[in-house]
């Protein structure tokens, strides 16, 4: 069996930045998830905005927006992209109990939008351990993964249940 090569690696195995430049332009669109669990009386407050820091999924919403924009500042070897559209959805689970966090990027480019996805829905997970972490520190940040990827020479790749 052949071994995967890692495409952030040179000949000598040393880390170099992939040269997107002879890709094809495609719309390439990546979906992430993660969620954050929490007492239910902290997912009550947050849904029903009476936190002390204010609009909790509001801020949330807008940190992710501007993380998916800024990747290639915190991921060394990502690529800046003219992202076209980020939408995140955040919603209260009380199954969990908590906040599930969703995240959709797409671009027309050479590369893939998949860890713009991922820093997105992490950073909004992040902003909302930040704004309710003086009621409740107990809170998790977890199941942060890749959802679904489309465009690209490699196609469409969606995860299985």
């Amino acid at each position: 069996m052949r071994k995967p090569k890692l495409t952030h690696l040179d000949k000598t195995g040393a880390a170099t930045m992939v040269d997107v430049g002879g890709k094809s332009v495609t719309e390439r669109v990546a979906v992430a998830e993660a969620a954050v669990t929490m007492r239910p009386a902290t997912l009550t407050t947050i849904v029903e905005g009476n936190a002390k820091k204010g609009d909790v999924i509001g801020v949330a919403r807008i940190a992710g927006i501007m993380a998916a924009k800024r990747t290639h500042e915190l991921i060394p070897l990502c690529h800046p992209l003219p992202i076209s559209a980020v939408a995140l959805d955040i919603d209260a689970d009380d199954t969990l109990p908590g906040l599930r966090v969703r995240a959709l990027v797409k671009v027309t480019g050479t590369t893939g939008v998949e860890m713009e996805a991922l820093m997105a829905v992490s950073v909004a997970c992040l902003t909302i351990y930040d704004m309710a972490k003086a009621i409740d520190r107990g809170m998790e940040i977890g199941a942060i993964r890749l959802v679904e990827k489309r465009g690209g020479r490699s196609g469409t790749w969606k995860r299985k249940a």
